[in-house]
């Protein structure tokens, strides 16, 4: 398995577990920083390699009316003082070609979402960065389809690759988690992340938005770091009752301590047997 660095990060066979976290949409400016605080100090205590999530844009909302984030500029602004403040990566999703040019100066990874997996004049426009880029795979596809989107990746001459297992459409307004898509997606040379919150959602359960089982959250984070994940992606909020995006999936803050190390422990326990 080739191993994808992200600034000081190591990530793949044999390094520790990493963590992609933050709230799913940038709400402020003064959120964003305070949130990267206590997931930058909950981080060191554990001694878990971080990489800041939140999104500029979010482009892919069941509503109109739906909260989407300050946008591009704004948002890339607020992302830069987060890593110059904090010393984390940052990570958020990239959704147009156009976008690519600006997002590569501040973005220490370069997220496709699952919708646009197959989108090969994004994904080249992410791999001819040079940047880390985290693809998320489709609902739609098979995990052994991701090879496609790798040799996409790969022939751009960038080997700085994560593949996201996040859920396959079962029926409507489901996903289920099938984690033999884990070793699969491994068998294609690079780490696979496991996103435990868009693993959770009820795809437009709720009409206007998506509904979610926070409650899973850990049960499903649990098993997938057994198989053998090498990241966990974990979008997390101090109030989930007032998050203006994923409301009903991401995980609290006062949740996140307990789980991380048990799934540190998980992933020890991996690594002593092989």
């Amino acid at each position: 398995m080739h191993t994808t660095t992200v600034r000081h990060i190591s990530i793949g066979k044999n390094h520790p577990l990493a963590l992609i976290a933050g709230p799913c949409v940038i709400e402020s400016r003064s959120h964003a920083l305070e949130t990267a605080h206590f997931l930058t100090d909950l981080a060191t205590e554990l001694n878990i390699p971080l990489i800041y999530k939140s999104s500029y844009d979010k482009a892919n909302r069941s509503s109109y009316t739906s909260f989407r984030g300050p946008g591009l500029t704004e948002g890339l602004d607020i992302l830069n003082e987060v890593k110059s403040t904090y010393g984390c990566p940052v990570l958020s999703d990239v959704h147009t070609v156009e976008e690519v040019v600006e997002a590569k100066q501040v973005l220490d990874v370069l997220q496709i979402p699952a919708f646009l997996c197959r989108q090969t004049d994004l994904v080249t426009a992410c791999a001819q960065t040079m940047r880390p880029v985290n693809i998320k795979k489709g609902q739609f596809l098979a995990p052994q389809d991701m090879k496609n989107v790798v040799d996409k990746i790969t022939a751009c001459g960038n080997q700085q690759i994560l593949l996201t297992e996040r859920g396959t459409t079962f029926g409507y307004h489901n996903l289920v988690v099938d984690m033999r898509a884990i070793p699969i997606m491994q068998a294609l040379g690079y780490p696979v992340v496991f996103d435990a919150t868009h693993a959770v959602q009820l795809p437009g359960g709720l009409g206007g938005m998506s509904s979610g089982e926070r409650g899973m959250i850990p049960y499903l984070a649990k098993a997938a770091v057994a198989a053998g994940a090498n990241v966990i992606f974990l979008e997390a909020h101090p109030n989930p009752a007032q998050a203006k995006s994923d409301a009903l999936s991401v995980i609290d803050f006062k949740d996140l301590k307990p789980l991380l190390k048990a799934l540190q422990a998980i992933h020890a326990l991996n690594l002593s047997h092989g």
